[in-house]
């Protein structure tokens, strides 16, 4: 794939605004690049108040979208409906990536779940999918999960919209942004409900991160005694503990975990990144899964990976009607501190 020479200027406050007059012109000129099935160059160096969108193949998959502003990049592959890559420009993606999936095709008459990572949108509540689709079977409503979404730009956002699930009725859309000079990234996820009846459904977005040292999830300050967490799998996480105000736990190799909370933030911390996910929890709403707003999933060996689950609230969706949930990931460099004293310093705890 060959790039559009970039324009380079010097940082200073009289040249930005011929250099954001650059970088539309560059964003406009690449919307036309075709894309070869190979990996992409590295596309050139931009200044950091230019935010700027790349069309780009990645890992066997084209037709893919590479968002880039600041000091982060993410990448967007429409084909199988995910945002696949998060971190700093040119360093270690902090989402969880299956290899040997890479460049396959989506399939909705699979028997199994095809598990590719990333960040991803359900409808919740789960327990309530199989009303809707009649599968017998564990499997996701399809337009959310085997179906190609539409990839347009708007500006320097990517949009991704769904086609209309057959059994929910529902179009979801996601409006992926970088905010310079921020190390931040926003998803807004929208349900519209097209056609069906009045159902209680909420958004839910899943985002499949790296095992980490450590995961953790502050506790309302208002949190009664006692209902700190919520179990929703079948046994406790044996490395769950409660102290200074924060829940955290790490994977098991051994056991799948689930636990669900009532925070609107969730952290997650490597050797090297911390990555913190926000969306804050609706006063007086009832949430699925026993009031849950904020859910941390473990997936033991093979697949050594987590889940931060972000739920939004549950509502009464009519044709013509939407729902919206915004998720904030703010990306960290990890400091000399220890990994507790780290999710202390992150979360003001």
């Amino acid at each position: 794939m060959k790039f559009l020479p970039s324009c380079s200027l010097p940082h200073s406050r009289t040249t930005w605004a011929f250099t954001a007059l650059c970088g539309l012109v560059t964003l406009l000129s690449l919307t036309n690049v075709s894309c070869g099935p190979h990996r992409a160059k590295t596309p050139p160096t931009l200044p950091p108040a230019v935010p700027i969108v790349f069309r780009i193949p990645y890992h066997g998959w084209s037709n893919c979208y590479l968002l880039r502003s600041g000091d982060v990049e993410a990448v967007v592959v429409p084909a199988i409906g995910r945002i696949m890559r998060f971190g700093f420009i040119g360093e270690e993606n902090v989402f969880w990536e299956n290899g040997e999936l890479e460049g396959k095709p989506l399939d909705c008459e699979s028997k199994d779940w095809i598990n590719f990572g990333g960040d991803k949108t359900w409808p919740s509540p789960e327990a309530d999918w199989s009303k809707f689709t009649g599968y017998k079977d564990w499997h996701p409503p399809p337009a959310f999960d085997c179906m190609p979404l539409h990839a347009g730009v708007e500006g320097v956002d990517l949009i991704l919209t769904s086609p209309v699930d057959p059994y929910y009725g529902i179009r979801t859309t996601r409006r992926v942004h970088l905010q310079a000079p921020m190390p931040t990234m926003t998803i807004t996820t929208t349900y519209e409900r097209v056609s069906g009846q009045p159902a209680p459904m909420g958004i839910w977005v899943i985002t499949q991160l790296k095992d980490p040292l450590g995961v953790y999830v502050p506790l309302p300050l208002s949190q009664a005694p006692n209902s700190d967490f919520i179990l929703l799998g079948k046994e406790r996480p044996p490395s769950l503990k409660a102290e200074h105000g924060l829940l955290s736990l790490n994977r098991s190799p051994d056991l799948p975990s689930k636990i669900g909370t009532a925070s609107g933030t969730l952290l997650w911390i490597s050797e090297k990144y911390a990555l913190r996910i926000d969306s804050p929890r609706a006063n007086n709403a009832e949430y699925p899964d026993k009031g849950s707003s904020a859910e941390v999933y473990t997936n033991p060996n093979p697949l050594r990976y987590v889940e931060l689950e972000m739920l939004g609230p549950l509502g009464f969706l009519k044709p013509g009607e939407k729902m919206v949930q915004v998720n904030r990931y703010t990306l960290y460099r990890r400091t000399n501190l220890s990994v507790d004293e780290e999710a202390r310093r992150i979360l003001g705890r």
